[in-house]
């Protein structure tokens, strides 16, 4: 009769046979070897994790199913919801409580994973970040701050925002006012052309405003030398005889072309001259 082939634990060579013994990579321990050689330490109790137990790990760390628990309350962590903070595990009330933000209404810690709300520093409870006026939940919607509460956009230009007299809507940011008139800045344009005046020179006639190009176009006094319309607007300064007006560089001898600023000159039907071509036969 041949010998039974033997079955033996391959660190100790004790018999398995009829025994409990654990399988690692193709090679059978006892339970005693296994644990001894490649059992975890639990993190909670410092004991080895033996293999009748069951070893729950998170980053590289492990515990006994009874170990793994809130390193402040103490209650069990098992299939629920935690979260680390430097190296200790914690239930997320704890974690809440300690370290999450308070809600600026409501006092109340803002639970992680809930929806919150962040302007300038503090944090609401979704529903408690609502409008001054309304006292509707803004959410994701835009709002606007005043003195210290913050409003809807509708709200806010029920309440505050002037109306432009062009458009007769609400001006919410910046504006321009005429004659004591609100108006949005690109509602506020030339009579002429349809141009934006804001942050441009312009003038007006009848309460009208215009542009410096439209309103010299269309009032302005031209220039017999250049035929071009003379405006003060600019800073320019014309020479003015008999209802004729010209630019001070236009206002020269018809016939020398020098400039007759400050001098005698003479008129010939339509034109001016200087003296010295005047005398001219």
């Amino acid at each position: 009769m041949s010998m039974p082939e033997r079955f033996d634990c391959h660190y100790c060579k004790d018999s398995l046979l009829g025994k409990k013994y654990i399988m690692k990579e193709d090679t059978q321990y006892c339970t005693k070897c296994y644990e001894n050689l490649f059992a975890n330490c639990c993190e909670g109790c410092s004991l080895p994790i033996g293999s009748n137990c069951k070893d729950l790990s998170y980053k590289d760390r492990h515990w006994h199913e009874q170990c793994f628990k809130c390193s402040k309350c103490s209650r069990s962590l098992v299939e629920k919801a935690f979260a680390a903070k430097d190296d200790l595990l914690l239930c997320t009330e704890c974690h809440a409580n300690d370290y999450s933000s308070k809600c600026n209404t409501c006092k109340k810690t803002v639970m992680p994973g809930s929806r919150k709300m962040e302007y300038k520093g503090n944090s609401w409870h979704e529903t408690c970040f609502l409008c001054h006026r309304c006292q509707q939940p803004i959410g994701t919607k835009s709002f606007i701050p005043k003195d210290a509460g913050y409003f809807c956009v509708p709200c806010f230009e029920k309440q505050f925002a002037y109306q432009c007299c062009a458009c007769k809507k609400a001006i919410t940011t910046g504006g321009v006012t005429y004659q004591e008139k609100p108006w949005h800045r690109e509602c506020f344009l030339c009579i002429g052309c349809r141009k934006q005046l804001s942050g441009q020179r312009f003038t007006s006639r009848e309460d009208y405003p215009y542009c410096l190009e439209c309103f010299s176009n269309l009032y302005a006094k031209k220039c017999v030398g250049c035929t071009k319309a003379i405006t003060s607007l600019a800073g320019a300064k014309y020479i003015s005889f008999e209802e004729r007006q010209w630019h001070s560089e236009c206002f020269t001898c018809m016939q020398c072309a020098i400039s007759l600023v400050g001098r005698g000159f003479l008129t010939k039907r339509d034109n001016v001259l200087c003296t010295d071509c005047g005398r001219e036969k």
